[in-house]
């Protein structure tokens, strides 16, 4: 494919996939494009909704959403990589993009498991349409795209720590803000409810070791992805 883009380090195996995977191509970007502004239109529904009265948030409280927040960094992101070639973002621009991945899929997972009400099945799509984008469909196709699409750029061993960092402070702004106003943005983050602290803190235990559990995954399947397009690493 002469006169294709490059990557730093540059595509080496697997010449003809990688460079039909390349993140510049004009279906990639067209697909990120798509996809940021889905996320980010139904972040806006989101909002004009928060101000209608009898809502249960208002709109600070929803911008004080894990699944708000990151849905946002996430829209913003697809854009951004849809609107520049790879070759003009910064080198840890894929590192980024990993965090986001892990703070999606988890997105996803915690409300199958945490948040969604008791009746709903985790495989519904009958949902507020909003929800199904920042639940369902941003987190299944930035993990795709992390899968698919060709990357060079590897992570060093302690990329998911890093990672964690956003989530470790997100728990603490809302301990903090929980203790000043009262309300927390998710139930099982309130030391009030039945069981205290203790019961609270198994909880958050549980979920952060399944960020773990995922950002490691996101890591390694990040390294391999970019194994298949530049070769094991130089010694």
């Amino acid at each position: 494919m002469n006169g294709s883009p490059v990557l730093i380090p540059p595509i080496e195996r697997h010449l003809d996939a990688n460079h039909a995977l390349h993140p510049d191509n004009l279906w990639i970007r067209i697909v990120r494009f798509s996809l940021g502004i889905v996320v980010l239109v139904a972040l806006m529904q989101k909002t004009f909704d928060a101000t209608l009265p009898g809502n249960d948030v208002d709109v600070v409280q929803l911008f004080s959403e894990f699944t708000v927040q990151s849905n946002l960094a996430v829209g913003l992101v697809l854009i951004a990589s849809a609107a520049w070639p790879r070759a003009q973002l910064p080198a840890w621009w894929d590192h980024v993009f990993g965090a986001l991945v892990v703070y999606l899929v988890m997105t996803g997972l915690i409300y199958v498991v945490l948040v969604a009400p008791p009746d709903e099945p985790w495989w519904s799509l009958d949902m507020y349409w909003p929800q199904l984008v920042h639940h369902r469909l941003a987190p299944l196709a930035v993990a795709l795209d992390w899968l698919v699409v060709t990357r060079t750029v590897r992570g060093p061993w302690w990329r998911p720590l890093i990672w964690l960092g956003y989530p470790a402070a997100f728990l603490v702004f809302s301990w903090v803000r929980g203790s000043i106003d009262g309300w927390y943005v998710y139930d099982f983050l309130d030391p009030t409810v039945d069981g205290g602290w203790s019961a609270m803190l198994l909880v958050i235990a549980q979920v952060l070791v399944a960020f773990l559990v995922v950002a490691l995954l996101v890591h390694v399947a990040g390294n391999r992805r970019a194994a298949l397009a530049a070769g094991p690493p130089r010694r």
